[in-house]
């Protein structure tokens, strides 16, 4: 079966997983690695050694899930291994020598999403992570524990920790190894060069002394040892113990030829323009004041539930949809239902569900922000551009605004708190600090009109659209803007947009989406790593690479 012919699924639950075991004691989950290595999410090869595919990942991204809002009792999460001595080999090898460049790009861009999703629970969530490296750590293997709060490392003399990409693949660990054996775990750069050329990889004191992991435990005491780690962590978190989780139902989704259908999102496609229109729908009744209210809705809480349906179309038209390469963002319905939303968001912000929610919200936003497609937002006559949905207009790299005053029901946006910081970028900051590099005047006049509703020429003033256009102009230049833009290069389009939408500031994360995956692009097409004598295609075969030696 091809890439082409076969679409990835991101929907799942645990009784479907083939590669983790998720149990519960108490305060303190624990996340087993156990690959199937005869189950891999395409055909060709074999996942040994707890190595991964996007498969395994869509798994663990689920797990993920449930621990937020299903298990709110959880504060402690240990991430380990099921099999003999091995902690997980990283990404599958073969997997990645068999994929086209377009399956590697996406297959890495979700795993760094899910990677900075464990740190962004962390930072957020009052849930911490223990690597508890029980075997050999490599490539992959070591990212994932890399984005746990702690790395405990079994002190048995044969386990290390290692990124072997560079001296066996002529590849980069992609999936923010580098970055964060630098800005997250300080690793000295002498040692650093050492550690990353090094396939054998550093065990014991030495990895203790080099930062590479914060203890080591002798294989006797190893498993005391991670469950006494487990706990003092839980003990600084504010989860409740009490807590009555929500069941993530299923998403339901109705798929088409041309669209996609869920409660709260549609996703229309026109395959000659390449374009996909994503309109995103406000709450069809009175959403619930009180957290009693929220909680008797679970997971059909607007706001819970729109932000699962809109990352699920991002993610099937990231992974599914390559040649659609413009997004049109729109809204729809009530702008004061989604600002009564907003309003719980606020108020019950200390509420672990309503945190968790607004955490789903971030990352699905965030997710948005780094996904290489052209973002245009059109903001017409019984849109619903309010606060949270606002973000959606903010993220887009361009706005278009209906200005038509004499309609009966002109286009209008409203600013609120939840828009200043509540759902920061990978940058750190708001899209409206992006927007405005941090200008305080600039802000400040935004800040001025909070809560008012905004008409075209209010907005273009204020800098937050980019064109205000009448009744006349609108069908022509939104045609317009999407033609030229289907006649530009994407690969181009790509690099433009990432540099636009990520300047001055740089975060560990902005330097994995940004640096870190240009340069890894850029190497996964060159011969020494993926050409018919390249280091990526020959492992494994017993046949030394060919490299070009010339340094360009």
């Amino acid at each position: 079966m091809t890439e082409a012919a076969s679409r990835v699924e991101f929907r799942t639950d645990p009784s479907q997983y083939k590669h983790w075991d998720l149990s519960f004691d108490g305060q303190v989950a624990t996340l087993a690695m156990d690959v199937n290595e005869d189950a891999g999410l395409r055909p060709g090869y074999k996942l040994k050694l707890n190595s991964y595919d996007l498969g395994v990942d869509i798994e663990l991204h689920d797990a993920l899930q449930r621990i937020r809002f299903e298990h709110p009792e959880v504060r402690t999460v240990v991430l380990t291994s099921k099999k003999d001595r091995i902690f997980c080999s990283g990404a599958n090898i073969f997997m990645l020598g068999l994929s086209s460049h377009a399956w590697k790009v996406n297959f890495c861009k979700f795993t760094n999403e899910t990677r900075n999703g464990i740190e962004d629970t962390s930072r957020n969530s009052g849930i911490k992570f223990i690597a508890a490296v029980n075997g050999a750590c490599a490539g992959g293997g070591y990212e994932v524990a890399l984005a746990c709060d702690e790395i405990l490392l079994v002190d048995d003399r044969s386990s290390a920790v290692s990124l072997p990409e560079v001296p066996l693949l002529g590849v980069l660990p992609g999936t923010g190894g580098l970055t964060r054996v630098t800005d997250k775990r300080k690793v000295r750069h002498d040692r650093a060069d050492i550690f990353c050329t090094l396939v054998e990889g550093v065990r014991g004191e030495r990895a203790k002394e080099w930062r590479l992991v914060d203890d080591i435990i002798k294989p006797a005491q190893f498993e005391e040892g991670v469950k006494q780690r487990a706990a003092e962590l839980a003990a600084t978190s504010d989860r409740p113990a009490d807590g009555k989780g929500v069941a993530l139902t299923p998403l339901k989704r109705e798929d088409a030829a041309d669209s996609i259908t869920y409660q709260y999102v549609q996703v229309v496609i026109d395959r000659e323009l390449r374009t996909a229109t994503l309109t995103v729908k406000s709450p069809s009744a009175d959403v619930p004041a009180d957290i009693a209210g929220i909680e008797a809705q679970g997971a059909a809480w607007w706001p819970l539930q729109m932000a699962r349906e809109l990352d699920d179309a991002i993610l099937q038209l990231r992974t599914n949809e390559l040649d659609v390469g413009t997004w049109v963002l729109k809204t729809e319905g009530d702008s004061a239902r989604v600002l009564a939303a907003d309003e719980t968001l606020k108020k019950f912000a200390d509420h672990w569900f309503v945190r968790e929610t607004t955490g789903m919200l971030r990352r699905t936003l965030a997710r948005l922000d780094v996904t290489s497609r052209s973002l245009f937002a059109l903001i017409e006559p019984g849109s619903c551009f309010a606060g949270t949905l606002l973000e959606l207009a903010l993220s887009a790299d361009r706005t278009y605004m209906l200005d038509d005053p004499e309609t009966d029901t002109p286009a209008q946006i409203v600013v609120n708190d939840l828009n200043f910081g509540t759902y920061p970028m990978v940058s750190a900051q708001s899209r409206l600090e992006r927007r405005f590099y941090e200008e305080v005047p600039a802000l400040d006049a935004v800040r001025a009109v909070m809560g008012q509703k905004l008409s075209a020429q209010d907005a273009e003033k204020l800098g937050l659209i980019t064109f205000a256009l009448d009744d006349i102009d609108w069908a022509d230049e939104v045609r317009i803007a999407l033609e030229e833009r289907r006649a530009l290069s994407p690969d181009s389009l790509t690099g433009l947009e990432a540099n636009l939408r990520f300047g001055v500031k740089e975060t560990m994360e902005t330097r994995v989406f940004g640096r870190l995956s240009a340069w890894q692009n850029w190497i996964f097409y060159r011969p020494n790593a993926s050409g018919d004598k390249g280091a990526l295609k020959l492992y494994g075969k017993g046949e030394k690479p060919s490299f070009d030696w010339n340094r360009v």
